[in-house]
């Protein structure tokens, strides 16, 4: 009798766990108009089913052409909007997103080939090389660090950022943000340490706002520019813009081949030069733009800007310090070691490198690109305007 007991008992857990599952499965996003729940689970963006973090329904995944380097984390984005809302279609700035809207970013890293997660070692891989599958991740491949959402409520945009457990089973909101201590892995097995900083909820304003005049929150990543490339959305390939356009969730959106788009920082058919700006667009143009915070610092990076003293060329700083490594100018022509971009992206020191956020390691592939960039121009820097401002010779 005991023997039949404890199988009636086991068959009884293993149908209640799938009935958690199965409920699991059929729960919607749930927009909190205000406040700020402790539980990712709160939301229903995102699900843990069958050993995978899975998208709940009308849960998009996206992409971006050149991605924000964040210590060679992977990102799972996604955006939901309510049912009959939309975004409206902007050519130059982030789209229009409608009250409700709701954007996830997951950071996670792979593991290293082979191993199980030991508590700190994560594979060291390029995010273009995902393991996203079937708009999926394997949880016994991957590491959930945190996922970050960017709420668009009446009064605006609220950012939350959630830290996952242990376990991979829940994350919890961290509204003072953490520090985790990682060790990337490369492939031939060198180990570099990482020191993950998880945002408080005021630092994410030094990236998401965007305008120094509303200060106001804004989305970075959803613009056209960064959006206009084919993505696998596990029934097929489809390029962002139109997908979004034509499952409702964006209006006005012109054909993909007459909307803006940003290179591949990767793609060495695109050319350096607009490998180079997509890079900076992406990880420097939201601060250094002619609206965002950095504008006083007179260094535009964004991918408006085509000026070439804006764009840094002969241009002295406008704050000496530790920050200039002694150097005169932010991009001195053909010389990357004479350049401060050069200097303070292969920095890890938190008083002289840039971004000053979202990393603790250099991108060295980052920095090899910019170098490059900055080695193929052309000019010189020796002529001296009236007020020290560096006048470009030939560039």
């Amino acid at each position: 009798m005991r023997k039949y007991r404890a199988a009636w008992m086991a068959i009884g857990a293993l149908l209640a766990a799938a009935l958690i599952t199965s409920c699991k499965r059929q729960q919607e996003v749930t927009f909190f108009a205000e406040g700020q729940p402790s539980s990712l689970d709160d939301w229903h963006v995102l699900r843990i089913e069958d050993g995978r973090l899975r998208l709940n329904g009308g849960v998009v995944p996206y992409d971006l052409n050149t991605p924000l380097f964040s210590d060679y984390a992977h990102k799972l984005r996604t955006i939901w909007m309510p049912k009959g809302k939309a975004a409206a279609y902007r050519a130059d700035a982030a789209f229009d997103f409608p009250v409700g809207t709701i954007i996830s970013k997951t950071f996670y890293y792979p593991l290293p080939e082979g191993q199980a997660w030991d508590g700190r070692s994560v594979a060291r891989t390029p995010p273009s090389a995902s393991v996203l599958k079937q708009e999926s991740l394997d949880l016994s491949k991957v590491r959930l660090i945190e996922t970050r959402l960017l709420v668009r409520r009446e009064s605006g945009w609220v950012a939350m950022p959630y830290v996952w457990n242990e376990a991979q089973t829940e994350a919890t909101l961290k509204r003072t943000g953490d520090l985790i201590s990682l060790e990337l892995v490369d492939a031939s097995g060198k180990r570099e340490e990482a020191s993950y900083q998880v945002p408080d909820q005021n630092q994410c304003g030094g990236c998401h706002m965007t305008d120094n005049r509303s200060r106001q929150l804004s989305p970075i990543g959803p613009k056209a520019r960064h959006l206009n490339r084919d993505f696998d959305y596990g029934d097929g390939r489809e390029n962002q813009l139109a997908h979004l356009a034509r499952i409702g969730y964006l209006t006005g959106a012109p054909a993909p081949a007459q909307a803006p788009r940003d290179a591949d920082w990767m793609d060495t058919n695109a050319g350096l030069d607009a490998r180079a700006r997509a890079y900076l667009d992406v990880n420097c143009g939201h601060c250094h733009s002619p609206t965002g915070p950095a504008i006083t610092s007179g260094l535009w990076l964004d991918a408006g800007t085509r000026e070439r003293l804006k764009l840094g060329f002969c241009k002295q700083p406008i704050a000496a310090g530790k920050g200039t490594g002694d150097r005169r100018h932010d991009i001195e022509p053909g010389k990357p070691d004479e350049s401060i971009l050069s200097f303070r992206m292969d920095s890890a020191d938190p008083a002289v490198m840039m971004p000053e956020l979202g990393r603790s390691v250099v991108h060295r592939e980052g920095v090899e690109l910019i170098d490059a960039w900055i080695r193929a121009q052309h000019g010189s820097c020796d002529g001296e305007a009236p007020g020290g401002e560096a006048v470009p010779a030939s560039i």
